[in-house]
C-alpha cells in the first residue's frame, strides 16, 4: 500500500464519516515515533494512541490480526524468501478486505462496508430470509391435507382390520 493509497482512504473515509474521529492504536515503534508520522497524524486529524510497552494484549485487534495473517496466509503459503512473504501478505490482505466475511461487522467485507454497501447487503439478506420463510409455511401448508388424509387412511384401516 503507497503513501497514495493511504492518503485517498483517509480522505474517502473522512467524507464517508464527517463525524468520525479516527485513530491509531501502535506499539512504540520507531516508526510510530518519528517525526515525519507525528507530523501526518496532526496534518491527518487523527488521533495516536501508544500501547502500553511489552504488553501486546493492549492491542488486541492488532495481534488477533497478525494470528490471522499467520495461521491464513503465511503458514499455508511456506514463503521461500522475503519477496515471497511480501508478494502473499499482500496478495492476502487484498483477500482480507475484499473477499473474507467478517463477523465484526457483520458478515461483510470491509471494502463492502467502507463503500456503504453493508446496508444494501443487509437488506438483500433479509429479503432471502423472508423468502425462505414463506416458502417454508407454504410447504407447511401443502403438507398439512395430505398427512390428514394419511391419518385418516391408517384410521379406516384400523376400523376394517
Amino acid at each position: 500500500m503507497t503513501e497514495t493509497d493511504v492518503e485517498i482512504i483517509l480522505e474517502r473515509a473522512k467524507e464517508k464519516y464527517p463525524e468520525a474521529r479516527p485513530r491509531i492504536i501502535s506499539d512504540n515503534g520507531p516508526q510510530f515515533i518519528a517525526k515525519d508520522f507525528k507530523e501526518f497524524i496532526r496534518i491527518s486529524g487523527v488521533t495516536h494512541v501508544r500501547t502500553s510497552p511489552y504488553y501486546p494484549q493492549s492491542n488486541g485487534k492488532l495481534e488477533r490480526f497478525h494470528k490471522t495473517i499467520k495461521t491464513e496466509c503465511i503458514r499455508p503459503g511456506v514463503p521461500l524468501s522475503l519477496g515471497d512473504v511480501r508478494r502473499i501478505v499482500e496478495k492476502y490482505i487484498v483477500h482480507y478486505n475484499t473477499v473474507r466475511l467478517h463477523s465484526a461487522i457483520g458478515y461483510v467485507t470491509p471494502v463492502d462496508k467502507l463503500n456503504g454497501r453493508d446496508q444494501e447487503i443487509f437488506k438483500e439478506r433479509d429479503k432471502k430470509l423472508e423468502e425462505a420463510r414463506e416458502l417454508r409455511k407454504q410447504k407447511r401448508q401443502k403438507a398439512i391435507p395430505e398427512i390428514m388424509r394419511s391419518a385418516e387412511h391408517h384410521t379406516h384401516l384400523e376400523r376394517t382390520a
